[in-house]
């Protein structure tokens, strides 16, 4: 065989074009066995929910569900607001600032896991106890939370978690 510019032959076309189509070959196999590692349709649909809270009127708190979890959405009184931006932080086991834990203040989002033994805590109804600060109430464990989620008596460790959320108009959120 002749020597072709600057020393490469015809061989070293083959062995490349034999390792290129090899490598193509391995990666067209592996692929349906990598694809099959993405998360199913159904899965990535429960990832993320919207809601329109333009029906959520004030006083009126809602469930819905995010993935398989209930999530608390509050739509609070001006007296709710009030008392939850007036606690001393020293006040509480875990202190957090009202205004962290919400967007908008009148329209408080929560999970409503509480964060003791991931019970689901009474006071969305009108008829539910709502412990001593006016907010939810853990029968389980006596854990009492107040207007923000925060928790202010018994042994739940940390308050209401908040979930990601975002509104993505002036009354639609989504969460997730």
């Amino acid at each position: 065989m002749a020597d072709t510019n600057e020393g490469t032959t015809r061989r070293d076309f083959i062995h490349v074009a034999s390792a290129t189509a090899g490598a193509l070959g391995v990666a067209c196999v592996a692929w349906p066995f990598i694809d099959q590692m993405n998360p199913a349709a159904d899965t990535l649909a429960l990832s993320s929910t919207e809601f329109d809270v333009s029906g959520v009127e004030e006083g009126m708190a809602v469930t819905i569900v995010w993935r398989g979890k209930p999530v608390f959405i509050r739509h609070r009184t001006q007296k709710e607001i009030q008392e939850a931006t007036e606690v001393k932080l020293d006040d509480l086991p875990d202190p957090q600032v009202d205004s962290d834990r919400t967007t908008r203040p009148e329209m408080l989002v929560l999970l409503g896991v509480c964060t003791h033994l991931g019970c689901v805590p009474l006071g969305q109804s009108a008829t539910d106890p709502k412990g001593e600060w006016g907010g939810w109430f853990c029968p389980c464990h006596g854990s009492h939370y107040d207007t923000s989620g925060r928790i202010r008596k018994g042994p739940a460790p940390t308050n209401l978690a908040v979930p990601p959320y975002k509104y993505i108009s002036d009354s639609v959120i989504k969460i997730g």
